[in-house]
């Protein structure tokens, strides 16, 4: 559902543009160029999946995402590589996946779609 949302904000409704992202288990990593002002983008992407979540999981009331969130400025393309590279990674480092094409919920998995849930599961619509 994060992943699908992740997808939704920058494809459909032109947020951002999406250069790499892992959903973690705890943590969600996002590398974009963002098209609209950061707290907006931050309020729109926690408050509809925090709503969604809660629903799934029966938490309705609830918080699912903290307050807090971090971000940098990226000053250039080789920096943006080695960012993508590290969020890609972080599946891998915490013991998730062998290796990043494998992690189902990150830019390396959803682009490759090695994984093997990926194999015969895609999102058919998207989140509206």
């Amino acid at each position: 559902m994060v992943v699908e949302c992740i997808h939704y904000n920058a494809n459909l409704l032109g947020r951002y543009a999406l250069h790499g992202f892992a959903v973690m288990p705890n943590h969600v990593h996002l590398l974009m160029t963002p098209h609209i002002a950061l707290p907006q983008l931050t309020k729109a992407l926690k408050g509809f999946t925090a709503k969604q979540a809660n629903q799934m999981l029966g938490l309705t009331g609830k918080p699912f995402w903290q307050e807090e969130s971090y971000d940098r400025l990226v000053r250039n393309q080789r920096e943006s590589d080695r960012i993508r590279f590290y969020i890609e990674q972080n599946p891998v480092r915490a013991g998730l996946v062998r290796e990043a094409s494998e992690y189902r919920w990150s830019s390396a998995g959803w682009a490759t779609r090695r994984s093997p849930a990926d194999q015969a599961v895609r999102p058919t619509k998207p989140i509206t």
